[in-house]
């Protein structure tokens, strides 16, 4: 296979891949964040032929005719014309801009494209978020045991902005930015999974997920912060099988001083159970077993099953400004080896390459994967995963969506879509509708904490 050729571009050349011991930023670096940089470690300027724009601020105001908290927000460009399209015909043309997995689909199915749109930079956040992340260049610390378990420091931003020199501590910096990328503070909707498998499409668990943003609170800090990213409450209520099953997941970045936490409600045992399998490569609850449980968002969780390098900066084509595809229906999205490529918007954006390697002495389904960040949002817009012997295996495309309510640009419901590409199934996750009950209102409004409650969840069956 083509040897993939990265660069580093413009603000990336602050990376000098040398080896050495992770540092704070410098007051200097810092200071870029409100030049050269955005307010989260973006290149604000655009490229050299226009393609991709300067970042003026992001998508951070609602525009007429929006209402906050409506369940799923109109498609913002749907004026806009296609640029191109690629298929298994010209994808050689555009190798370097093409993930693995795009080029795989592209291979597997003569019927598979990517349309490629106008390029926008929606990215934002508020400015107490931006606030924060600049703190946050200057205190944040990989663990002392090693980059992979954790970090220090930091709270109610970006934890690195500013990624290390040393590519080992900048790929685990970058995945943690992924991890603590912000997307509100409180949020509850109603989504659903669903899964294509020989063509056929199913629903395989319709949820209604509430998440406290543990991380991301305008009146918290470090020094009051619980250590946990986030707290996730699932009720389920589709199919009738899995009526009244629920789960409450606390979610942790240091699993050596405070793992994960995670209980479930099973109605017909009738009882409440730790669920330590709710982590890492165990089959995700609620998408029978097509997907991982550390899939979830592109990736979810604590990453010490890996050593995380980074390899460069580069302009690829990626799923982007999603707001089209879940205005659809479930049977208007799926086809039956793919999404609807109708539906689905790429755009050309600078991102992250990170790859992961497993770490001595672990075991994951998944040995080898990579991942391509955003640089504007910071999340893992796609993974590439390969099997024990090196097969390529899986694919993982997230969906950011366009909430300017919040706002953020971002995986709000945790969209994402994972395409085995050796079993022949895919699957879309935790992805809102326009479908009853799926395209209920969105709540952004703070709830009470005995949601979380795990001793709780039997008593709040409500079948």
């Amino acid at each position: 296979m083509k040897r993939r050729k990265f660069h580093l571009l413009g603000a990336s050349s602050l990376l000098a891949l040398a080896a050495g011991k992770a540092r704070a930023a410098t007051s200097a670096q810092v200071a870029m964040l409100q030049t050269t940089l955005t307010p989260t470690g973006a290149e604000r300027a655009g490229n050299a032929d226009g393609s991709i724009p300067p970042w003026t601020g992001g998508m951070n105001t609602m525009p007429a005719g929006v209402t906050s908290g409506q369940g799923l927000m109109p498609d913002f460009f749907s004026g806009e014309q296609k640029i191109l399209s690629i298929n298994a015909s010209n994808m050689a043309q555009y190798d370097d801009r093409l993930s693995e997995g795009v080029k795989a689909l592209m291979q597997k199915y003569s019927d598979f494209r990517i349309d490629v749109y106008p390029t926008h930079r929606t990215g934002c956040a508020p400015q107490w978020v931006y606030d924060n992340t600049a703190k946050n260049a200057t205190t944040a610390q990989l663990a002392q045991s090693g980059a992979r378990f954790g970090f220090s420091n930091a709270y109610g931003g970006y934890p690195f902005p500013i990624p290390d020199a040393d590519p080992n501590a900048a790929g685990a910096q970058i995945m943690y930015n992924h991890i603590c990328n912000w997307f509100g503070t409180w949020v509850a909707r109603t989504v659903a999974t669903h899964i294509v498998d020989n063509g056929n499409l199913y629903l395989a668990s319709g949820f209604t997920d509430n998440y406290l943003n543990c991380y991301y609170q305008p009146e918290g800090s470090f020094e009051t912060w619980n250590g946990f990213i986030f707290y996730d409450r699932v009720n389920f209520v589709a199919p009738a099988s899995n009526l009244s099953e629920q789960i409450v997941d606390y979610t942790s970045m240091n699993p050596l001083t405070k793992p994960t936490e995670a209980w479930i409600y099973l109605a017909g045992q009738g009882r409440v159970r730790k669920a330590p399998e709710l982590e890492y490569d165990n089959p995700e609850a609620s998408a029978n077993g097509v997907m991982l449980t550390d899939e979830n968002g592109v990736f979810d969780g604590a990453i010490d099953k890996y050593n995380w390098k980074l390899l460069g900066k580069k302009e690829m084509y990626i799923p982007y400004n999603s707001n089209k595809l879940f205005l659809a229906t479930p049977r208007e999205a799926h086809l039956p080896n793919f999404l609807n490529p109708d539906l689905v918007r790429w755009e050309l954006h600078r991102v992250w390459v990170v790859e992961a390697t497993l770490a001595p002495g672990e075991r994951h389904v998944v040995p080898r994967r990579q991942f391509y960040f955003d640089e504007d949002t910071w999340l893992a817009v796609m993974s590439d995963g390969w099997d024990a012997n090196n097969n390529y295996w899986r694919f993982v495309m997230g969906s950011p969506e366009n909430r300017p309510d919040i706002p953020a640009t971002a995986f709000v419901g945790n969209a994402n879509i994972v395409y085995d590409l050796q079993g022949g199934k895919y699957l879309t996750n935790g992805t809102p509708w326009n479908a009853s009950p799926y395209n209920a209102d969105i709540n952004f409004s703070p709830q009470s904490m005995d949601i979380f409650n795990a001793q709780s969840l039997a008593a709040q069956d409500q079948y």
